[in-house]
């Protein structure tokens, strides 16, 4: 069974874009003071570390997509 609430959209792209963007969200959630921040937010507003690596997932690659 396959759930579609909070499905990764890009999760049939890119291996390697995922890859990256994976390695480049955790790197940030652990180093970088504005979204550490962030996560600890989204943390007492009950959010799972997944859900909250999803919504930067999708920050970072708006923020890296070309225009």
């Amino acid at each position: 069974m396959i759930s579609t609430v909070g499905c990764d959209p890009s999760s049939g792209g890119d291996r390697e874009a995922n890859s990256a963007l994976w390695r480049i969200t955790l790197v940030r959630m652990r180093c970088h003071q504005p979204t550490k921040d962030y996560v600890a937010r989204r943390s007492t507003e009950g959010k799972t570390k997944t859900e909250i690596m999803r919504c930067l997932k999708r920050y970072i690659a708006r923020d890296l997509r070309p225009p």
